[in-house]
């Protein structure tokens, strides 16, 4: 009989040649058990998913109250579904009052689909702008906004008419135009390596949006929900986005996300033509109840007021010559190396005692650490000694 490791290699499409091939039965908080009963504590959360732990009390029952009464019954946006209600009243409620109304889709990826279309409608301009080294998903739009050729040039033609500036350079910003429909930006740009705007550059940008008639829109699918110590990042620069881009850890581990804007701008695709923007899935009753139960244990357990301490912690304890930087904000940091072999050796060495990590798509020598945010400070006084054991041995 074929083991579940080879049947995933037959039958489940892969992405690398190379899978890691961790066989996991459970999770729990920031632990997830293999098939053979051995502990891992998760130091990515799931790629910044499970910001209040995995399979969090709260949640669980929230996902399980709601299949009871119902799961799938309408495509998104005809039928009232209080989970759907709830859920995007709750977001309204700690967001800026131009940011509420909210379209939810399944993923950061659909999200920033949606925000392009969205963005394309209201300002009826069709160019973009967004990022060198920036990440904002793998469908062909959301590709077409990746700064990072390599991943681009198998999958082109892409869509025309998209430029890129430089990350937190102000001069830059003159490209931004009256023929510019959005600018896309990562509020911490995560795929780059955990690269932090500066609060000048920021409202350079939103002045420069404003002036030019050009909506903003912030990329917070993974620095949202409390990641970088406050509930959004875009708190940090005191600023506003025209739309709000959000996903992996506002659904407690359920795939949901979305794009999130004022009532105003949301209607152009309510007309003109109507059903200008469709999902079947969107929305679904189950992860959107797990989303609102994911916001309430954020505020309930207060969990967000512990994370810059907790990423403090990370950046004190992680000093080592062979270190060359800790950057971040919270918990969405970046440890680097001198190039992706030495950080390979010391990611997997890691996983054998019992550590999961990763590295960045545009930034290979450095380690990603982005756990749970229940993480305790004993945990992470944990983890750093295992990392430091780990580039001991092979940096």
């Amino acid at each position: 009989m074929l083991t579940q490791r080879q049947l995933f290699l037959q039958h489940n499409a892969q992405t690398t040649l190379e899978p890691l091939l961790l066989e996991f039965v459970k999770a729990s908080g920031i632990y997830l058990y293999d098939a053979e009963g051995k502990k891992y504590m998760d130091l990515i959360a799931g790629i910044g998913v499970s910001n209040v732990g995995h399979c969090h009390p709260a949640v669980v029952e929230a996902v399980k109250k709601q299949a009871e009464l119902y799961m799938h019954i309408m495509v998104y946006g005809e039928f009232v579904q209080s989970p759907q209600v709830d859920f995007a009243k709750a977001l309204a409620d700690i967001l800026p009052p131009n940011l509420n109304c909210t379209y939810f889709v399944n993923s950061g990826s659909e999200a920033v689909e949606g925000a392009m279309k969205l963005a394309k409608r209201y300002t009826e301009r069709t160019e973009f702008i967004a990022c060198n080294h920036s990440y904002h998903g793998s469908t062909q739009g959301a590709l077409s906004l990746m700064g990072n050729e390599e991943f681009k040039r198998a999958y082109r033609p892409l869509l025309p008419h998209v430029h890129f500036i430089k990350f937190n350079k102000l001069s830059d910003l003159e490209k931004i135009t009256t023929k510019t429909a959005a600018v896309f930006i990562e509020t911490v740009q995560g795929e780059a390596g955990i690269r932090i705007g500066d609060p000048e550059y920021f409202k350079a940008l939103r002045a420069r949006c404003t002036e030019t008639g050009t909506l903003l829109v912030l990329d917070e699918i993974q620095c949202g929900f409390g990641r970088t110590g406050k509930m959004f990042g875009f708190e940090h620069y005191d600023i506003t986005p025209d739309i709000l881009m959000v996903a992996k850890g506002i659904g407690g581990g359920m795939p949901i996300g979305a794009f999130i804007s004022s009532t105003e701008i949301m209607l152009s695709l309510a007309t003109n033509p109507i059903l200008g923007h469709i999902t079947t899935f969107g929305g679904h009753p189950v992860s959107c109840a797990a989303g609102l139960a994911t916001l309430r244990t954020i505020v309930k357990e207060n969990i967000v007021k512990g994370v810059t301490e907790k990423g403090e912690l990370f950046k004190k304890l992680l000093v080592h010559p062979k270190i060359h930087a800790v950057r971040g904000k919270g918990l969405m940091l970046a440890v680097e190396f001198d190039s992706f072999e030495t950080n390979k050796k010391i990611i997997d060495g890691c996983i054998v005692d019992g550590f999961i990590s990763d590295w960045f798509l545009h930034c290979s020598n450095s380690m990603r650490l982005a756990p749970p945010l229940i993480i305790t400070a004993g945990e992470i006084e944990e983890a750093c000694k295992v990392i430091l054991k780990n580039v001991d041995k092979f940096a």
